[in-house]
């Protein structure tokens, strides 16, 4: 076992003594040590219960014949640092668990891993960890947040932002102001919609690293505890068998992923998050991949931000087993692939029905016959930008529109919530992306504001910056390259034309060849807003959002 090196023989006393200074009996070390990675804490209410799903898992172990240990990671509230100077801190935290997770498991030679995630950033950052280690690997995470009820109908977090924007437009008052408040968020979980964290939830089950149900089983139900301890004793066959994390997680199984990612509809952060996972699993990834899937890939599912369904509602409709089995007819799904349960993907699924074809239609009456996600280019955004296509309104997809251009999001918030944003107009949002926020903030602020007051189907907004996945509407993100790095939309001024075609896939400034060149000449690269901590090391060290938004790989020029 690879724990020896910590607990074999008389030169490992020292260690030995260590553990049993914790407790552990002569039995227990004797066992495969499992690391339990688990995030919880009392800041993100999707990890708030994850405690009792870390006791799952270890009970499904020890019944396997392993000996769990568990240790921390650390995990943002995006919601919590949404709109303010926090929400710089989201996604840099991805490279920090990624790195935790490879540091704790190589100091101690763990034999596998379970991780123990929920939520947007955490879960890609402990499969980037666990693809670099390449270790036996299960992913078990705490489960959606069931759906609030407000003016009765569900309701969800994007319900909330979108809700101050019909208050600040006078469509709501203060007391229904209230009731989203208290009532639209009703208990723990990941948030109830096809957000970020539930997105990639549902990756890691198509990826065949997480259990089937992995995505859509809500936080409080009992299936969620039966998951995790079902996840504990799959971790020992995995450890028994030598099966490692990128023997399920590789080019195959990611090309999986993104499909089901077009059928669902997820945040568009996946477009950051799968190419970050493939960097450390040596799969090949670029953007172009999305259109390509896309183009066959039909969006059957249209969950909240883009519809008025919840992940409760597609756990009850089958969930993602049966969103495969959709997509089996077409083809498109890899069924021969292996999976954490010991089975195929193709024999998970088998059994799987879709038991309403109104939360997943079939693929003979999608809404789209092209996937959820798009990735744009042209001038604009030569290595590319990303949209939520399945959550933007049919008049919207093919546009010209007049730019109106912020240096931050705080200068476009103001810009809206004071009315200075009509019809027609596209709001650019730049100097937010990997390098110029730093950290890429997501821009749930302005885009809810916009649909709050109506605007969401009239007016569009890019950014270089990202979107949460509860964002709907014409928002184009990840533009590339971005402003601090001299990209185009740095260049563009109030009042020139933008023309974007998410049926063709392009976004093209509408600025002569010659007025462009004058305008490079003439720009100068801003100061860094940020010179001190860890915002400073991950602006220099961070790449581009076409590339997933990693850390740049050292060469030999390095040492």
């Amino acid at each position: 076992m690879r724990s020896d090196i910590v607990k074999k023989g008389v030169e490992k006393v020292p260690n030995r003594s260590l553990f049993k200074a914790l407790g552990y009996t002569d039995e227990e070390i004797e066992r495969p040590l499992i690391g339990v990675v688990c995030a919880k804490s009392e800041i993100v209410p999707g990890h708030m219960y994850l405690d009792k799903i870390c006791d799952a898992v270890k009970r499904g172990i020890l019944m396997a014949g392993g000996t769990p240990i568990e240790v921390p990671a650390i995990g943002v509230c995006d919601g919590i640092a949404m709109g303010h100077e926090g929400m710089k801190f989201s996604l840099v935290t991805r490279e920090l668990i990624a790195d935790s997770v490879e540091c704790m498991a190589n100091a101690h030679a763990f034999d596998g891993l379970v991780l123990i995630p929920n939520c947007d950033k955490i879960v890609p950052g402990m499969l980037m960890g666990a693809c670099r280690l390449n270790l036996p690997t299960v992913v078990c995470s705490g489960g959606p947040m069931l759906a609030g009820h407000v003016e009765g109908k569900k309701t969800s977090l994007s319900s909330t932002f979108e809700a101050v924007g019909r208050y600040k437009a006078g469509l709501i008052s203060k007391e229904v102001l209230d009731e989203y408040e208290n009532h639209s968020c009703p208990g723990c979980g990941s948030c109830s919609g096809m957000y970020t964290a539930n997105s990639m939830n549902c990756m890691c089950e198509v990826l065949g690293i997480a259990l089937p149900g992995n995505g859509t089983i809500p936080c409080m139900y009992a299936d969620r505890i039966r998951l995790a301890k079902h996840a504990g004793m799959a971790i020992m066959d995995m450890v028994n068998k030598d099966i490692k994390c990128r023997d399920i997680v590789n080019a195959k199984s990611i090309h999986n992923a993104l499909t089901a990612d077009m059928a669902l509809g997820c945040s568009t952060n996946t477009m950051l998050h799968l190419p970050a996972i493939a960097h450390e699993a040596h799969a090949d990834f670029t953007l172009d991949m999305a259109n390509e899937i896309s183009y066959h890939t039909p969006n059957i599912c249209h969950l909240a931000p883009a519809g008025h369904t919840y992940m409760e509602d597609l756990n009850e409709a089958g969930g993602v087993p049966a969103v495969l089995k959709e997509l089996s007819k077409l083809g498109i799904i890899d069924l021969d692939l292996p999976t954490v349960t010991g089975k195929t993907l193709g024999e998970n699924i088998r059994n799987a029905v879709n038991k309403n074809t109104e939360i997943i239609r079939t693929v003979d009456n999608p809404y789209s016959a092209q996937g959820g996600l798009a990735v744009l280019k042209g001038n604009l955004a030569p290595n590319g930008c990303v949209v939520k296509r399945g959550a933007v309104a049919p008049n919207m997809l093919v546009h010209t529109c007049k730019a109106k251009c912020y240096n931050s999001e705080e200068e476009a918030i103001a810009a809206i919530d004071g009315g200075k944003i009509e019809k027609g107009d596209i709001v650019v949002i730049r100097y937010e992306g990997p390098k110029g926020g730093p950290g890429m903030r997501e821009m749930l602020a302005p885009t809810s504001r916009l649909a709050g007051m109506g605007l969401d189907k009239d007016v569009a907004l890019i950014t270089d910056g990202r979107f949460s996945g509860a964002t709907r509407g014409a928002s184009i993100g990840h533009v590339s390259p971005e402003a601090a790095e001299g990209g185009l939309i740095g260049l563009v001024e109030d009042g020139d034309q933008i023309h974007i075609d998410m049926n063709k896939c392009t976004v093209e400034l509408l600025v002569s060849d010659e007025e462009i060149a004058r305008r490079k000449a003439n720009w100068k690269k801003p100061a860094p807003k940020v010179t001190k901590g860890y915002l400073a090391r991950y602006a220099k060290l961070v790449t581009s959002a076409a590339t997933g938004a990693v850390f740049k790989d050292l060469t030999e020029e390095d040492f």
